[in-house]
Order: structure tokens, then sequence, then C-alpha cells
């Protein structure tokens, strides 16, 4: 049912935990089955220097997270967002269940909470 990829970013997954006093920060709640992740970020530049999760949820949500968090890692804050997406997470890890989609991959809109919020603030 899952790739050998993601059972791994769900066995040991990169980047748990959270960054204190994050430069951005975004949470993200599935509609149907209560999965949650939290994204904190530290950027430098416009560059995503450090990033972390925390994730309530199923092996495909965890795994989803700890593969978005690797792929946005040194990214401008500009091509995390047009980079980091439902699909390209989940291309990256091999594939993931068409209804794990919604549900289970919440990091991209979590990292887009993040990243709006951290744009918004910087225009005042």
């Amino acid at each position: 049912m899952y790739t050998e990829k993601v059972i791994d970013h769900f066995l040991n997954p990169r980047n748990v935990g959270t960054i204190a006093e994050p430069e951005a920060s975004g949470t993200a709640k599935g509609a149907v089955d209560g999965d949650v992740t939290q994204v904190t970020m530290r950027i430098e530049n416009g560059i995503i220097n450090d990033v972390r999760f925390k994730t309530q949820g199923c092996v495909a949500a965890i795994a989803c997270s700890s593969m978005a968090t690797e792929m946005v890692r040194g990214l401008s804050v500009g091509d995390a967002v047009q980079k980091v997406t439902k699909e390209t997470v989940a291309e990256a890890l091999g594939g993931i269940p068409e209804y794990k989609m919604a549900c289970s991959n919440l990091a991209p809109e979590a990292i887009r909470k993040a990243l709006k919020a951290y744009n918004a603030a910087r225009q005042f």
C-alpha cells in the first residue's frame, strides 16, 4: 500500500520538533480525519534555513510532513510556495494513495500558511 520511501519517512521522520521563536509558523488540519500538521521555520535573507514539523496523524501524514520539510529547506520563500505542493510531495515519496492526498498531505498547506503570514508581517 505504501512505498518504501513513505515507510522510511514514517519510521525515520526528518525535522521533527519546533523552532523556538520562528520567523514563520503555520498549521493545517485535515477536514475528514482530524490530522494536524504544524510547521515552524527560520528564514534568513529570504531563504528557509531551518524547518521543523509536528504532526498528529497517520503514516502518510507523518511521511508527507517529513518529505515536505526536506524539500523546502534551502529554498527561497517564493520558490517554496511554488515548488512544494501536495503533488510534488506525493511524487517525491513515490506516490501516496489518492484518498490520502486531501486528509494527510497537510504540510504544503501549513508551509503556505506560514509563508503567507511571514510575507504579511514583512510588509509593515
